[in-house]
């Protein structure tokens, strides 16, 4: 009886430390806390009462019957008819004039006048707190994390789990010498997760900073932030990426706005915009800009819709949102031609060359989805 006492007593304490390490392990992926976040973002533009706030009013995201439907019925058409087709990632030594390497999502690799910035890495299967729910991939991450080449940055545009994943985040502090370029407020998270508080940069809307020879301006975006309880408590944006010869626009996730335009006039025309395609929905129209809408941010933000190359991010990797999954690149192309804008569309893990000819091929027709 005493053996079989201490046997379940041996089994009671490593059950508790197994859901205490669990436990911990979600409120460390979650990040830091609204007080530790307060000290950076006070006083910066478009913060008040502790959180930060959108130029534009938008439609409220609330709980309906329509919305639970919809929850209930078409989550299944977000997810691909048979397997995501891939790319093996080119990775030449030196960086090109312009050239963009898409991973999935809004993973994506910007090279710039001789010089590399990474937005949004997530290698993680699942963009959650925690490993055992929350949305995970359609497809495998491309290329392993330790063979994307030489950084000069990595370049944040927002909290939320799908743009900043901590297992990244840690491993690229860990093994790159590289800065890490985030919105007022995001540097907390990172400081949480022992990224030294030198490679840390952080910007508010308008603020730029210089990375080897390229200047990355942090602009506006029209969305939110948050990880855990908190909303808003840290700020969301784009990003311009400007070197000597060429600009780069990196959207990052936003609903449609003035501020396309705003960015647009500022510090374009550019030579290739990165705008997200996917997630949106009538729920949340100012959330999430719709193909259409891409294509005409592409054309505010380069004064003219045949201006520049477009580059669709932020589908085809997660199920988040009700649309079919190959919708987006078809909206996309067919609103794009309809105004003469260029589109490359490139499978996970392909290396355009922006100044080549756009890539079309139907890659995503995969069935019915």
């Amino acid at each position: 009886m005493t053996y079989v006492k201490t046997v379940a007593a041996v089994a009671g304490v490593t059950a508790a430390g197994l859901v205490t390490r669990a436990a911990w392990g979600v409120l460390s992926a979650i990040g830091a806390s609204a007080a530790a976040i307060q000290p950076y973002a006070a006083g910066t533009m478009n913060y008040r009462n502790g959180k930060f706030h959108n130029t534009e009013a938008g439609t409220p995201v609330t709980p309906s019957i329509s919305l639970l439907g919809a929850a209930f019925t078409q989550r299944a058409a977000g997810r691909p008819a048979a397997a995501v087709p891939l790319s093996t990632p080119l990775a030449p030594v030196d960086a090109a004039e312009l050239a963009v390497t898409w991973y999935g999502h809004a993973s994506a690799l910007l090279e710039i006048d001789g010089h590399r910035v990474l937005f949004d890495p997530v290698w993680s299967r699942r963009v959650s707190p925690t490993t055992l729910m929350g949305p995970a991939r359609l497809h495998p991450v491309p290329v392993a994390l330790e063979a994307v080449p030489r950084l000069d940055a990595v370049v944040i545009s927002h909290d939320h789990y799908d743009h900043l994943d901590k297992s990244t985040v840690v491993r690229l502090a860990r093994e790159r010498d590289v800065v890490f370029v985030v919105p007022v407020g995001v540097g907390a998270h990172l400081r949480r997760w022992r990224v030294p508080d030198a490679r840390i940069v952080e910007l508010d809307w308008g603020a730029s900073t210089i990375v080897g020879g390229v200047t990355v301006t942090c602009t506006e975006a029209r969305h939110f932030s948050g990880r855990g309880l908190t909303r808003d408590a840290t700020l969301w944006s784009s990003w311009v990426v400007s070197g000597p010869t060429r600009r780069a626009y990196f959207g990052g996730d936003t609903g449609y706005g003035r501020c396309f335009a705003e960015v647009g006039s500022a510090h374009g025309p550019f030579d290739v915009t990165l705008l997200p395609i996917g997630a949106y929905d009538s729920h949340w129209p100012d959330i999430h800009v719709t193909p259409e809408e891409a294509v005409t941010a592409h054309a505010d933000l380069c004064a003219d819709p045949g201006h520049g190359m477009l580059v669709p991010i932020h589908w085809a990797t997660f199920n988040l949102a009700f649309h079919p999954w190959a919708e987006p690149p078809r909206r996309l192309l067919a609103a794009a031609d309809s105004v003469g804008s260029a589109v490359s569309v490139p499978r996970p893990g392909q290396r355009l060359d922006v100044l080549a000819d756009p890539v079309r091929e139907p890659w995503w027709d995969l069935g019915s989805s």
